[in-house]
């Protein structure tokens, strides 16, 4: 299963490390990844590969939004399969 988690918030140094590695540490692999920063604001967008994560997809939003209080951030995450229903046209 993939599924697409944001990041959003003020830039600062490290975001991408500590979500990343949030992830490696639970064999959850990163299959594309875009960030940018708008008029001082941190976006970035992944799609993840859950095949093989040791963790299920409600602790994952749980601890990602610890992890995300922490750094100032917001982080969403949801299905692939949910986010391309939602973004039809």
């Amino acid at each position: 299963m993939n599924a697409i988690i944001t990041v959003v918030g003020s830039d600062k140094v490290g975001i991408i490390a500590k979500v990343s590695a949030y992830l490696a540490e639970h064999k959850i692999n990163i299959v594309d990844i875009t960030q940018t920063i708008l008029s001082g604001n941190f976006v970035m967008m992944m799609m993840a590969n859950l095949d093989n994560a040791d963790v299920a997809i409600d602790d994952l939003r749980k601890n990602m939004t610890e992890l995300a209080e922490t750094m100032g951030v917001d982080i969403n995450i949801m299905s692939e399969k949910v986010f391309s229903a939602m973004h039809r046209v």
